[in-house]
């Protein structure tokens, strides 16, 4: 049955009533959490979610999905979030932190696992990071920390191991978009020919929903991506072509992570912190290893890479694409101050040039609809 009313920020509904299970999405806000919410919304699960500021959430969510305020790394606020929770999808991160996020998400998954395993939580989904090395970045060795933590809990946790997500919005589709349609001639570092296996976001949220009554019994670590294992380089080829544009590759292989991501912080929308984390992770192969997947999930048909890049880029010709990376608080950060652009909302777009006035106009806009919106709220 399809879930009815409006969102209501602080009350969560008992599921004793109607008989419905009851799901929470922590991460709402953010880039995965966003699409998941209304794709459970959308197949009858009654939905409920965790966020620091749910007037600020509510108002996205499809009606009838229920808003609590809470926040992970606050244990106390979590009792009443997971009250009555069949499942808990756990999509937070604290890389956009301007602290240390490897401490904010090892504190923020053992609060989470004691007051899941408190409520009686049957299952917890979270999605982490593919990556097999012993010299894991701080951010894959930080993701993977968090699922073991989850695993021992004692609460049932499916770990769902993805490489980069390709999906218009997305933080690792707008540097590849950026850096290709921006820069006629590429300066490119050793990273970009580290293999990666690259997957759809409209397959991360199946496998997600699938995860809700998959068939397992203990707790699994599942990986997930598309049929394509194939190196950044090999994206920014194939998008380039997509685009029609000839694009000049010369490779420096002296050009290390650190000068990668203040070169990356020149030419692309994406904040500071976020792209030096990321950009530090890329030095690791991220590939499946394991045929786990289609064992649990064998409805499942991942696209390819092509495919993958063309909806991205279809969806990403629209004024906004549904969920963007940077409508996540955590990738603000507290206090953000991004590298450049234009707000609209919680949203951000690449504008730089000072002296284009169809530009200007734009980012005029943005910002009288943002303060429209604080009037608003």
């Amino acid at each position: 049955m399809m879930a009815t009313g409006t969102s209501r920020p602080n009350a969560p509904d008992s599921n004793v009533a109607t008989g419905a299970r009851v799901v929470l999405v922590t991460g709402a806000s953010g880039y995965v959490g966003g699409r998941l919410v209304r794709t459970l919304d959308g197949r009858g699960e009654r939905v409920r979610c965790l966020a620091r500021r749910p007037q600020d959430l509510a108002a996205r969510l499809p009606p009838g999905v229920d808003v609590v305020g809470g926040d992970v790394l606050d244990a106390s606020s979590l009792e009443a979030a997971l009250a009555g929770v069949d499942t808990a999808f756990y999509l937070v991160h604290g890389m956009g932190s301007r602290r240390d996020f490897q401490e904010e998400d090892r504190r923020g998954a053992m609060n989470f696992g004691s007051a899941a395993r408190a409520a009686g939580v049957r299952r917890i989904v979270y999605l982490g990071g593919l990556g097999t090395a012993t010299d894991l970045s701080p951010h894959l060795a930080s993701r993977q920390e968090v699922g073991r933590i989850l695993h021992e809990s004692g609460v049932t946790t499916i770990e769902l191991r993805a490489s980069i997500i390709i999906g218009s919005g997305s933080l690792s589709y707008e540097m590849i978009r950026a850096l290709v349609e921006r820069l006629p001639v590429l300066v490119t570092p050793r990273w970009v020919g580290q293999l990666t296996q690259p997957i759809a976001i409209e397959d991360v949220i199946e496998y997600l929903a699938a995860s809700l009554d998959a068939p397992v019994v203990g707790s699994e670590i599942v990986e997930i991506g598309g049929p394509d294992q194939v190196s950044y380089l090999d994206l920014m080829r194939e998008h380039a072509a997509q685009r029609g544009l000839r694009r000049l590759i010369i490779p420096v292989p002296v050009l290390t992570a650190w000068l990668s991501s203040l070169w990356l912080g020149l030419v692309t929308p994406v904040y500071a912190r976020v792209g030096r984390k990321l950009i530090d992770s890329l030095r690791n192969e991220t590939v499946v290893t394991s045929r786990r997947a289609r064992e649990v999930f064998p409805a499942i048909e991942p696209r390819g890479m092509r495919d993958a890049l063309e909806r991205a880029r279809a969806n990403e010709d629209r004024e906004f694409a549904e969920t963007r990376w940077s409508d996540a608080r955590s990738s603000l950060g507290s206090s953000a101050q991004p590298w450049g652009g234009a707000h609209s909302g919680s949203r951000r777009s690449g504008i730089r040039s000072r002296r284009d006035p169809a530009r200007h106009a734009v980012a005029r806009r943005a910002q009288a609809d943002r303060r429209q919106q604080a009037v608003a709220v």
